[in-house]
């Protein structure tokens, strides 16, 4: 009998080194990345709310004095020339500012009519209160902007304190 050989293997290559396994992460680092990411956003949102805050306030509409009610409503109405904003400073019933809007129709017709500018500005404010009524009374004036004609007329401005004070009418003082 003859001997068996072993089966032949055939040659393997040489093991290479294994490839090392990828570093874990460290926690350290992922705990402060999170933490800082946590800060970062906390620090936003609270820099949002300042930001309201501050635009709350400085847009917020001041109608603690009638004086300075009507002076905001002159500056809206004739000056601006914008019903939308002078209607935050009037009565919630309906002011009658049927004489105030024909003295600004004037104005309007004169400086088309005319091709001039007409500068509109007031007087100090005087508050009066009487029998319970406020009234705020100024002259107002139309001035040419080239300077060269001025009227001054004065005004008197009916007042309610309704959550803050409010325009309630306007009329010419004679």
């Amino acid at each position: 009998m003859q001997p068996i050989d072993p089966p032949t293997q055939p040659a393997l290559p040489p093991p290479t080194p294994a490839a090392a396994p990828p570093k874990p992460r460290n926690r350290r680092t992922r705990l402060i990345l999170a933490m800082v990411g946590g800060i970062m956003a906390l620090l936003c949102l609270g820099g949002v709310g300042v930001f309201i805050s501050f635009y709350d306030e400085a847009t917020k509409i001041e109608r603690k004095a009638p004086d300075a009610v009507v002076d905001s409503f002159l500056r809206a109405y004739l000056v601006n020339r914008d019903d939308k904003e002078a209607s935050l400073f009037t009565c919630k019933s309906g002011p009658d500012l049927s004489r105030l809007d024909a003295f600004r129709t004037d104005i309007q017709s004169r400086e088309q009519r005319f091709s001039i500018g007409i500068r509109v500005d007031w007087t100090s404010l005087q508050v009066s209160t009487d029998s319970g009524k406020t009234t705020v009374s100024t002259d107002i004036r139309r001035a040419i902007a080239d300077g060269s004609e001025r009227t001054t007329d004065g005004w008197r401005f009916p007042m309610v304190d309704d959550d803050g004070w409010r325009v309630c009418g306007a009329e010419p003082v004679s």
